[in-house]
C-alpha cells in the first residue's frame, strides 16, 4: 500500500517495517559468499565511482548501509581502499566470517565510528529512504566524515513525474501521520530536490543526476501494464533483459523508479 505525504511531497510504503532483524532474513541467502564476490560484476558503482574518483588505493569509500557487502568488494576488486558498515548485526558476523579482508563493520549510518574527512567517496544505496524519523542524520554524519572536494553518492526511491502526476489526481489514499502504524513502515519514495537541497545546506554541490529503473516504475505504477512488465522484469532470459532495458531507458526520465543524485563536497 501506497499514501500521498503532500505536507511533506512523498509516497509513503507500508509494508514490512524494515528493521535490522528484516535485513539479516532478507540477505540470508544460500550460497553467502559467492553472492558476495558476485559484486566483481557490477556495472553501476564501479561505473560511476570510476568517472569521478579514479581507482586508487589510497582512495577511501565508504558504503553506508553496505547489505550482504558485494558492491564493497565490487570496491576493492576495482582498486580502492573500500569499507562498509551496517546494522543488521548477524548479517555483518557472516560477512566477516566469509571475507575476513574486507573493511566491513557493525555500524549505523546515524553515527558513524570513523573520523572527520576520512572518505574521499561514501556510496549510499537505498537507503535513506527507510527511516521514518527522516535523513538528515545520515547526510549530517556524511558531511563529516568526506573530505573537502569528496563524492557522496546517493540512491533512493524517486518520486518521479508520473508518480507526481497520479498524485495530483488523488491516485493515492492520503497519508494520516496520526493514524498510520509506524510498524509497518517500509521507506518512503522521496522527492529528489528536496534531497538536493538539504545537501546543499550542508556545503554540496549536485555535479550528476539520473532516473533509472523505469520498468519497475512502470510496472508499479500502471496497473494494466503490470502483468506484462512483471514477466521481462527481473528475468534472466537474454531477449526479455534487453527488452527491461530498453523500456527502462526510455520510460526512466518520466516513471523511473529510483534515482542516482552525486554531490561534491565543497567546504
Amino acid at each position: 500500500m501506497k499514501y500521498f505525504d503532500k505536507k511533506n511531497n512523498r509516497l509513503v510504503f507500508e509494508n514490512v517495517k524494515a528493521s535490522a532483524e528484516f535485513w539479516d532474513v532478507h540477505w540470508n541467502v544460500a550460497d553467502f559468499k559467492n553472492s558476495i564476490l558476485s559484486g566483481k560484476n557490477d556495472r553501476f558503482v564501479s561505473k560511476y565511482t570510476k568517472k569521478y574518483i579514479p581507482p586508487n588505493r589510497s582512495k577511501k569509500i565508504l558504503e553506508g548501509g553496505c547489505g550482504k557487502g558485494n558492491f564493497v568488494y565490487s570496491l576493492y576488486h576495482q582498486g580502492y581502499d573500500a569499507y562498509g558498515i551496517d546494522y543488521a548485526e548477524e548479517t555483518i558476523k557472516k560477512i566477516n566470517g566469509s571475507l575476513p579482508d574486507l573493511k566491513i563493520s557493525y555500524g549505523d549510518v546515524r553515527n558513524i565510528s570513523y573520523p572527520d574527512d576520512f572518505f574521499d567517496g561514501y556510496w549510499s544505496l537505498g537507503v535513506i529512504e527507510h527511516f521514518f524519523e527522516g535523513y538528515d542524520k545520515i547526510i549530517d554524519e556524511a558531511s563529516r566524515i568526506i573530505k573537502k572536494d569528496g563524492l557522496f553518492f546517493v540512491t533512493f526511491p524517486n518520486l518521479s513525474p508520473l508518480r507526481k502526476l497520479k498524485a495530483f489526481f488523488s491516485c493515492y489514499p492520503k497519508f494520516n501521520e496520526e493514524t498510520f502504524n509506524q510498524e509497518l513502515f517500509y521507506q518512503f519514495a522521496l522527492d529528489s530536490k528536496s534531497v538536493q537541497q538539504a545537501m546543499e545546506k550542508r556545503g554540496f554541490s549536485l555535479v550528476f543526476r539520473k532516473p533509472f529503473d523505469g520498468t519497475k516504475g512502470l510496472k508499479d505504477e500502471i496497473s494494466f501494464l503490470k502483468p506484462l512488465l512483471q514477466k521481462v522484469y527481473g528475468s534472466k532470459n537474454i531477449i526479455c533483459r534487453i527488452i527491461s532495458y530498453a523500456i527502462s531507458m526510455i520510460s526512466s526520465f518520466f516513471a523511473g523508479h529510483a534515482i542516482l543524485l552525486i554531490f561534491k563536497k565543497n567546504d
